[in-house]
């Protein structure tokens, strides 16, 4: 198909550099290089930030990411020591691992390594992957463009002298159907197990605090603790940043109490357990216990609970912020309360209880609100890369982006939760099925964080080895010890995820397949032409939005619109809405347009792209937004056709230098060409919309017109009225297909699309101007 290949988004500027257009109105649409930087992962702050509001960020931190870990000394030794402590010498072994654990894990891993692994300052499992794919082509779903990578944000060049094995790697990867898949897998594990801790965070912070009420019995407990958990997820409409406001002064609060608490218990009981700083005491706890000691990692592994939060939340704020608060603050806090438990247990071996429950409860709900808004962002995240089914998604905050409220989510888990707190009822088995979740996550962590080390950090390979041998080994022995409890609990978050995985796996899978059997059966590049033969097409009056998973060509289904209703509109825009491996789109790169030939019959495609944190605006917004963009793009083209044709006496060479030139007087002679160029179209050849409109047969098509009236003619189609086109495939498996993708496609997709919302309400279509047309896709 005769299609033009330029890009609407001419106007990106490079230090001491800039590009103009040939009209006045486009010359002033300069996009400074300072707004679009190329940034990179390994420097990325998630945005510059001055010490005062890096300071501010820090605060606010402390109540939106450590809610989870905070709480933990609320069931750690409670969970190691299930049975009650045998050997006081225990107590220090048990705490040197406590110790040791927080120092290497949260401390050095996320704090000091893993944040740095960040997309433009977004963290996360997703985050992880879509940076990966941005550097390597090993999305399933073949959609990339070279448009793309012009994106402002999009590539990262780090300078390196590994080069050639980065290289090697990314070849590899791209090469192997095998290693795109299992990327995918781990990348969707991880994803389940953040949902996963959504739904265990609530019920073992809030069944611990509620235990502290030393006189009530177990039921009692539990049918609290389900009522609390009942009230936290119905104010979750709200949202985080109206709910949220309060919680850095609560948890500071926490933090305080706990920390004092636990220095008076280390000063009033036993100083000497600050020898478990000698890591000797691990040695002889094993020694000591043996298998038993193993076993007990289950229940300190739970010191850590929490800690994707500071990753998976990075969005929200920047690296030194986070790096600040934790190591000021939050990390101090820990280790005194740890070591005053140590110290309070030494002396009264039985299971003590927290003094003030109310405060206890504050910091298990604060907790419990980190976990579900992070199960709702990385929900959102997974939808823009179609690997979970339509939900509605709801920005509650104005300040942050990332903030969002999924309703059929909110209530899914707010289920889950009271189940779970029915079923286990108390800490211990909650905390076996907690820790599988943690560990699984941290694991994958630390596989994606090393394969971004190998091929875009490109790092010295010993210190690759370093980080990936001591934190695989650390978690690896964590996750033998939770898994040992798998028949006591462990076996939930499992089977939690696996569901999951398989949703989302069928979701994938068949939206890959739908698109492949697009690109294979995409219409051919005669059909336009064939279609402005035809009588028998009336133009009607409006503009036609035809939306389509394509990025290229036109799609199936318009065939299928033109042989059931015999019409299209005055202006035809394809249009496919991609999702861009990178967190954010700037609005001036928002839109590519492509015009299909013949020009006269105004036949458009459009890609609209989007970041993975990024949501599809309103109708009305959206509609103008592409019109502004579609209006600019015709200025452009005009401006390119006439330039090719311009008489011998203007050379091209000049041209072209004037449109690169920043100068005023480049646009001076921009202008004037432009109106050279305006001046020698006739008038006499020049028809209005309503002779356009006369002539209702699609082979009356209106011959290309001035850059003005080309606009005004498509502004006009847009006052007539915008109408969506649909349509509705239903996709089944062929009939020699395998007996499993039978039942994915002809059996699971259909049950995840009618339980899970339609492409147009998703969209937020009015349905006063939708139309939907069926088609059989057999994949």
């Amino acid at each position: 198909m005769a299609e033009t290949n330029n890009n609407n988004n001419t106007a990106t500027e490079m230090p001491g550099e800039a590009t103009t257009n040939a009209a006045a109105t486009t010359a002033e649409r300069k996009v400074s290089w300072a707004k679009l930087r190329r940034v990179d992962s390994l420097n990325m702050e998630a945005g510059n930030a001055s010490w005062s509001r890096t300071l501010n960020l820090a605060f606010q931190s402390i109540g939106v990411i450590y809610g989870d870990i905070g709480t933990s000394p609320l069931y750690v030794y409670a969970s190691t020591f299930p049975d009650g402590i045998g050997n006081n010498d225990d107590i220090l072994g048990v705490l040197s691992l406590i110790i040791y654990t927080l120092i290497l894990v949260p401390m050095i891993k996320y704090v000091f390594l893993v944040l740095w692994a960040n997309d433009n300052g977004d963290g996360g499992t997703f985050a992880l992957y879509s940076l990966i794919c941005r550097y390597a082509k090993v999305a399933l779903i073949p959609n990339d463009q070279p448009e793309d990578r012009e994106l402002s944000n999009y590539r990262l060049d780090t300078a390196s002298n590994q080069l050639k094995r980065a290289q090697k790697i990314k070849e590899k990867l791209e090469k192997s159907k095998t290693a795109k898949i299992v990327l995918f897998l781990a990348t969707i594990l991880g994803t389940s197990m953040v949902i996963g801790d959504g739904v265990l965070t609530p019920c073992i912070s809030v069944l611990s605090a509620v235990s502290g009420i030393k006189p009530l019995n177990q039921d009692a407990v539990v049918f609290i603790s389900i009522g609390i958990l009942i009230i936290i997820f119905c104010v979750q409409r709200f949202g985080t940043d109206k709910v949220g406001y309060s919680f850095a002064p609560a948890i500071c609060l926490w933090f305080l109490f706990i920390s004092g608490i636990g220095l008076y218990n280390l000063f009033k009981h036993d100083l000497g357990v600050l020898r478990a700083f000698n890591p000797k005491y691990i040695v002889d706890y094993f020694k000591r216990n043996g298998k038993k000691g193993w076993i007990s990692l289950g229940g300190i592994v739970l010191c850590i609970t929490g800690t994707e939060a500071m990753f998976a939340d990075l969005g929200h704020f920047n690296v030194p912020a986070i790096q600040i608060s934790f190591s000021g603050i939050v990390f101090p806090s820990l280790l005194a309360a740890y070591i005053g438990q140590a110290a309070y247990l030494s002396k009264f071996p039985d299971p003590f209880y927290w003094p003030t429950f109310v405060v206890a409860n504050a910091a298990a709900i604060i907790a419990s609100q980190a976990m579900i808004s992070g199960a709702f962002a990385i929900i959102s995240q997974s939808l823009s890369l179609s690997c979970f089914p339509r939900v509605k998604v709801v920005h509650t905050s104005d300040k942050y982006e990332g903030q969002v409220y999924i309703p059929e989510v909110n209530y899914f888990l707010m289920v889950a939760c009271v189940i779970v707190t029915y079923s286990f009822k108390t800490t211990e088995k909650i905390g076996n099925a907690y820790g599988i979740a943690v560990v699984a996550v941290m694991l994958i962590t630390t596989c994606l964080v090393t394969l971004i080390m190998l091929m875009i950090w490109k790092t010295k390979i010993w210190w690759i080895w370093l980080f990936f041998i001591i934190f695989m080994s650390i978690e690896t022995i964590y996750f033998s010890s939770v898994l040992y409890k798998f028949t006591q609990g462990g076996y939930l978050p499992l089977a939690f995820s696996l569901v999951l995985m398989t949703m989302m796996g069928i979701w994938h899978y068949t939206q890959q397949q739908r698109y492949l059997y697009e690109l294979k059966n995409k219409v051919s590049s005669s059909y336009v032409r064939d279609l402005s033969k035809n009588e028998n097409i009336n133009r009607l009056p409006g503009i036609g939005f035809l939306y389509s998973e394509l990025v290229q060509g036109i799609p199936p289904i318009f065939p299928h619109f033109i042989s059931n209703i015999p019409s299209i509109h005055s202006v035809i825009v394809f249009v496919s809405i991609k999702s861009i491996p990178i967190s954010k789109v700037a609005l001036e790169e928002r839109f590519l347009f492509r015009q299909v030939e013949p020009r006269e019959y105004r036949i458009f495609r459009c890609v609209a792209r989007y970041g993975y944190k990024e949501l599809i605006e309103e109708p009305k917004e959206f509609e103008r937004m592409l019109v502004e963009n579609l209006k600019e793009f015709i200025r452009e083209e005009h401006y390119i056709l006439e330039t090719e044709q311009m008489p011998d006496n203007i050379p091209h060479s000049g041209l072209l230098g004037a449109r690169k030139s920043s100068s005023s007087s480049a646009v001076h002679i921009e202008e004037a060409i432009e109106q050279q160029i305006t001046s020698r179209v006739s008038s006499s050849s020049i028809q209005s919309f309503n002779a356009a409109n006369n002539s209702n047969r699609i082979s009356g098509g209106v011959p290309v017109q001035s850059a003005e009236d080309e606009m005004q003619f498509v502004q006009r189609a847009m006052d007539e009225g915008v109408f969506y086109l649909i349509g509705e495939a239903e996709v089944v498996a062929k009939q020699d297909s395998s007996l499993v993708k039978k039942m994915a496609i002809n059996y699971g997709y259909p049950f995840l699309r009618k339980n899970f919302r339609q492409g147009e309400k998703s969209l937020a279509i009015p349905r006063t101007r939708l139309l939907r047309v069926g088609m059989t896709y057999e994949i």
